[in-house]
């Protein structure tokens, strides 16, 4: 292979095996770097788009999968000023609407969509950390402005988004509750929340239990459909629920009577519009912040991917064994 091709695990057709082969290097355009990449992190679209089921990531075989990303500049485009070539960064840059992933060796990346990574981490954690962070950080800050003293629930405290929706609300000094099955209960409490097992206890026994039956101030839903109805009932008077999954239908007769708010996440907007890209690179860099004082901690599966093997990757997080966020090694 010349130093003008790179290696890249490609979507040939949906619902296909990605194939392994090698493409040609891209160049850093104007606004751009190139970024070597050295792991990118699998998250759960990455498998509805791989099956031709995520409409709202427009993006279409042949193509690159993959939207987390951490790994060194390479090169720099023109206009680039804050970035140089052997700056360690991450980002969420692509893998939907168009733009290239991250499964492969080389990814030229608008430089707004990516923040100077924690010096603190390797670039396995790096890479986990972009969507799900800016996921909560979007809800928790941009939208629902959580202040210290607050009672915070966040349904699915142990998920993906939930694990770093907890850590960050702890970080800026609420009081945080969350939901999750029995087998999360050690992890829930190690973060810092309360654990409220949603099997066995209702929703009128947790709002009696952790609020004395005013509700919590605001809420985050990581799951959707039922739980976004119960959240409706579960919020203070001028509250607020936000939700990352909140495409079904619901009532909002409970949310209006309380003269609570609600607000929709969706992450992937500045990517799919080119709108808002500036304000990721920022939320990135408090996530530096926050990650290099040690008060964010992604939690990755433990098991090590390449190229090669990303369908296995694909495979665990479907079967549900994952143990943590996916990382595949996709660089020396």
């Amino acid at each position: 292979m010349t130093s003008t091709q790179m290696r890249a695990a490609v979507l040939t057709a949906y619902g296909s095996p990605l194939q392994v082969g090698s493409l040609s290097r891209p160049a850093a355009a104007e606004g751009q770097v190139l970024v070597r990449i050295k792991a990118s992190a699998v998250n759960p679209l990455d498998l509805k788009i791989a099956k031709g089921q995520a409409a709202h990531a427009q993006h279409s075989p042949p193509a690159i999968l993959g939207i987390d990303v951490a790994g060194i500049v390479e090169s720099v485009g023109t206009g680039v000023a804050d970035l140089k070539p052997g700056d360690e960064v991450y980002g969420m840059t692509g893998g939907v609407g168009g733009l290239q992933g991250s499964l492969a060796e080389f990814v030229a990346a608008d430089a707004s969509l990516l923040a100077p990574k924690p010096k603190n981490v390797g670039m396995r954690v790096a890479a986990a950390l972009p969507l799900i962070f800016i996921t909560a950080w979007e809800g928790l800050v941009d939208r629902a402005q959580v202040r210290a003293g607050q009672k915070v629930l966040v349904h699915g405290g142990a998920g993906g988004v939930g694990h770093i929706v907890v850590q960050l609300a702890r970080a800026l000094d609420a009081e945080v509750f969350a939901t999750g099955s029995r087998k999360d209960k050690a992890y829930i409490v190690q973060l810092g929340a309360t654990f409220i097992d949603y099997r066995e206890t209702s929703v009128d026994d947790y709002v009696a239990t952790c609020t004395a039956g005013r509700g919590f101030d605001v809420i985050y839903d990581t799951v959707g459909g039922a739980v976004l109805d119960a959240s409706f009932n579960a919020v203070a008077r001028f509250g607020h629920v936000v939700s990352a999954l909140g495409w079904g239908t619901h009532a909002l007769a409970p949310l209006s009577f309380r003269a609570a708010s609600y607000s929709g996440v969706f992450t992937l907007l500045p990517m799919l519009t080119g709108e808002g890209r500036e304000h990721h690179r920022q939320i990135l860099r408090e996530a530096t912040k926050l990650v290099e004082a040690g008060k964010i901690v992604p939690r990755l599966d433990p098991r090590h991917f390449s190229l090669e093997t990303v369908d296995q990757a694909h495979a665990a997080i479907e079967s549900g064994t994952a143990g943590g966020k996916i990382v595949v090694d996709t660089g020396e």
